[in-house]
C-alpha cells in the first residue's frame, strides 16, 4: 500500500466525508418523518375523530389542512410544497390528468392497495380509471367519498320530481327570480352556469356558447335572492327564505336532513345536455402520496388505514358534511350506518342520481368562464 502523509490523509478522508453526508442527511431526515404526517385536503380526513386514533395508534404527529378548492391545493404543490405534504385529497380527475403529468405525486404499489378496489361499490372495481394513470399502468390513488351534486330543493316547495323533471330550466325561468340561492362553489357552479346555458361544460367552447353563458351568469346572479356559503343556503331553505339553490347535492343538504329536515333534498335533473342525455355532475375523492423526497411511510399506513369499514364510517359522517363512500359495498361497513345517517345521505336514490351524472373533469377554458362568472356575481352583488 502506498505510504500517505498527514496532508494526503486528511484530503482523502474529508473528500470521503463529503461524499457521504447527503446520504447521512437524506437518512436522518427520512428517519425524522417516521412519526411525522401531513395531509393537505377537503374537509373530514381533518377531522380530530379521523385523526386521532390513527396518531395514537402510530404515536405520530399527524397535521391536515383542509382546503375547498382543488386548483389551490395543487398550486401549493407546484409552488414548491411538495416538500411538505404526504398525501393530497382532491377531485377525481386531478390525479390523473394533471398531477401525475406534473410529477407531483407517486404511484402505489398496484399489488398492495388494488384488492383493496374489490372490495369497493361496483363502480369502483379495479382498474378504476380516475385512480390509474392515463396509459393504465400506474395505480395513483385511493378512492373514498363520493356523489351527486347538481341543486338542492325545499321540497315543501318544489316537488322532488318537479325538480327532477324541470332540471336546469328552473334557472332560466325569470319568474323564479328571488326564489333561489347561489352557493359560493366556484368551480361547480361554472359547470352549472354550462348547464343552464345548454351545453356540455366539459368541452371547449365556441365564441356563441360562450356568450350564450355569459347571458346566463348575468341573469342567475341578478336573480339569486343570496349568495353564500352552505351553511346560509342551507338555514336559508329551512327558514322558507328560498325555494332550492345551486350548487349543492348530498354533500350540502345532509347535514340540513340529519339535523332533522328530510324536506331540504339534493336533486339530479333527469336529463341535461351532456353525453348520453345527462343532467349532472358527481364527484369522486382520490386521495394519491405526494412526491415528497422525504415521504413519510405513515403516508401509505394512513392510506390503508382510512379503508378499514369502521373507519371508513367515521369519514363519511366526520363533522361537517356528510357522503356515502365507496366501502359501503362492504357489510362489515354498511351495517355501521343507521337509518337515520342512510337517509341524510340520501342512500334510497344514490344509484339513480350517480347514473344521471357525468363525473367532473377539467373544464378546458375554466380561467375564461370563471372571470365571467367572478364579473357577473360582481355586477349583481356590488362585491
Amino acid at each position: 500500500m502506498p505510504h500517505l502523509d498527514r496532508r494526503a490523509f486528511l484530503k482523502v478522508t474529508a473528500a470521503a466525508a463529503a461524499l457521504a453526508l447527503p446520504g447521512l442527511a437524506s437518512r436522518r431526515a427520512l428517519a425524522a418523518r417516521e412519526k411525522e404526517l401531513n395531509i393537505l385536503c377537503w374537509e373530514g380526513y381533518n377531522s380530530a375523530e379521523v385523526l386521532d386514533p390513527f396518531r395514537s395508534a402510530q404515536g405520530a404527529t399527524v397535521k391536515a389542512e383542509s382546503l375547498t378548492n382543488d386548483p389551490t391545493m395543487i398550486n401549493r404543490l407546484r409552488a414548491g410544497e411538495t416538500n411538505v405534504w404526504d398525501l393530497i385529497n382532491v377531485n377525481n380527475p386531478w390525479a390523473r390528468e394533471v398531477m401525475h403529468p406534473e410529477g407531483l405525486i407517486k404511484p402505489l404499489d398496484r399489488a398492495r392497495f388494488e384488492p383493496y378496489f374489490e372490495k369497493m361499490l361496483p363502480a369502483f372495481k379495479p382498474p378504476y380509471k380516475w385512480a390509474m394513470s392515463e396509459d393504465g399502468s400506474e395505480l395513483l390513488g385511493m378512492a373514498q367519498r363520493f356523489g351527486p351534486y347538481s341543486f338542492v330543493v325545499n321540497t315543501d316547495k318544489v316537488s322532488r320530481e318537479m325538480a327532477e323533471d324541470q332540471g336546469w330550466d328552473l334557472w332560466n325561468d325569470r319568474k323564479n327570480d328571488g326564489r333561489y340561492g347561489v352557493q359560493e362553489s366556484d368551480d361547480w357552479n361554472v359547470f352549472n352556469l354550462c348547464l343552464i346555458s345548454g351545453f356540455d361544460p366539459f368541452v371547449p367552447h365556441t365564441d356563441d356558447q360562450v356568450a350564450k353563458y355569459t347571458e346566463t351568469a348575468r341573469q342567475v346572479f341578478k336573480g339569486a335572492k343570496l349568495v353564500g356559503d352552505l351553511a346560509t343556503m342551507n338555514q336559508s331553505l329551512v327558514a322558507g327564505e328560498i325555494d332550492y339553490y345551486l350548487t349543492g347535492g348530498t354533500y350540502s343538504a345532509s347535514p340540513a336532513r340529519f339535523d332533522g329536515h328530510p324536506e331540504i333534498r339534493g336533486v339530479t335533473p333527469r336529463s341535461g345536455p351532456m353525453p348520453g342525455g345527462k343532467g349532472g355532475v358527481s364527484w369522486i375523492e382520490i386521495t394519491s402520496t405526494v412526491a415528497n423526497p422525504q415521504l413519510s411511510p405513515l403516508a401509505t399506513q394512513f392510506l390503508e388505514y382510512v379503508q378499514d369499514p369502521e373507519v371508513a364510517h367515521v369519514v363519511a359522517f366526520a363533522e361537517g358534511t356528510f357522503n356515502p363512500v365507496a366501502q359501503m359495498a362492504n357489510p362489515k361497513c354498511f351495517e355501521l350506518f343507521t337509518k337515520e345517517e342512510l337517509d341524510a345521505i340520501q342512500w334510497d336514490s344514490l344509484e339513480e342520481e350517480m347514473a344521471r351524472s357525468v363525473e367532473y373533469d377539467i373544464v378546458p377554458d375554466y380561467e375564461k368562464l370563471h372571470d365571467i362568472m367572478t364579473a357577473a356575481k360582481r355586477e349583481a352583488t356590488g362585491g
